[in-house]
């Protein structure tokens, strides 16, 4: 918070994110962190993009990934528990470390780009940075209510599709999977963005799921009845927020394709890397002309 009524001062240079370009829910963290400016007050580390059977790990081999800065450590999972020594659970990306207090700040997304959004508005790098606010009050029920169902159909839906162990749990994931999509296209071909005019952490908590979709959702976790490039509005908005400053620095097309194929041996035991889609992601878009102002 900003006034360290949580425990958790907002300052400068006092937090770090562990993050992975391929993930979708940490590439979140990352959008936010560059639209308001806070680059050079929340550093961050790359982990490598094979997801291997002790987890996420550091590395110096690989572009854009690098050592772990704090500790040296080898595997994610030993921040985790310098954080909690008897820490039993998941180990996931993003993590917000403090190093003030040498613990996991959160390691749920939907926070951290809460925290980012608000908490840290006297260090962003410009006026219109610390303006921006991306989860106003008047919207905030709308964007709660578009986060719930975009969340469980379109964010998770591709994962329950790509993973289902059996037929039934892949028709149920996928059929409400494509009708949300449609839900979505309906939506955006009236407005810019999910809300109306104004960008919001519900556009960047579905833009990370599209920009992921064609290149590795499709064949990889078997979402083909369409592809986004199939959806007039759905395309040309992910093309609109892709080219908004500063957001497609946080989207790097080998860590994602090479993550989901090479990690997923259950799904691609050979984990051969597919070598398509051709996308033009700036190729014009035309949305503005669905602003109203």
């Amino acid at each position: 918070t900003a006034d360290g009524s949580s425990g958790f001062k907002a300052e400068g240079g006092r937090y770090h994110l562990y993050v992975s370009l391929a993930c979708p829910w940490a590439c979140r963290a990352l959008v936010v962190r560059k639209l308001k400016g806070l680059e050079d007050v929340v550093p961050y580390t790359v982990v490598d993009w094979l997801l291997g059977d002790n987890g996420w790990n550091f590395t110096d081999k690989k572009p854009k990934c690098s050592p772990d800065p704090l500790f040296d450590a080898q595997y994610l999972r030993e921040i985790y528990i310098k954080a909690d020594p008897d820490y039993q659970g998941r180990i996931t990306v993003p993590v917000l470390w403090d190093k003030k207090n040498n613990t996991i700040v959160s390691n749920e997304s939907a926070e951290i780009i809460q925290m980012l959004n608000s908490e840290f508005n006297d260090f962003c790098a410009t006026v219109e940075q610390r303006e921006l606010d991306l989860y106003p009050e008047h919207l905030k029920a709308q964007v709660d209510e578009l986060n719930e169902w975009i969340y469980s159909d379109i964010n998770n839906g591709v994962y329950r599709a790509g993973f289902a162990r059996s037929q039934e749990a892949y028709d149920r994931a996928v059929t409400q999977l494509f009708t949300s999509l449609d839900r979505v296209e309906d939506i955006l071909s009236k407005n810019r963005y999910l809300t109306g005019d104004q960008l919001t952490l519900a556009d960047v908590r579905l833009f990370t799921t599209l920009i992921r979709f064609d290149p590795v959702y499709v064949g990889h976790f078997k979402c083909n009845k369409k592809r986004i490039v199939d959806y007039p509005n759905l395309w040309g908005y992910t093309r609109d927020v892709y080219n908004i400053p500063g957001v497609a620095e946080t989207v790097d097309k080998e860590h994602i394709e090479k993550h989901y194929q090479a990690s997923h041996v259950a799904i691609n035991p050979y984990r051969i890397v597919a070598i398509g889609p051709d996308l033009d992601f700036n190729q014009p878009h035309n949305r503005d002309k669905l602003s109203k102002a």
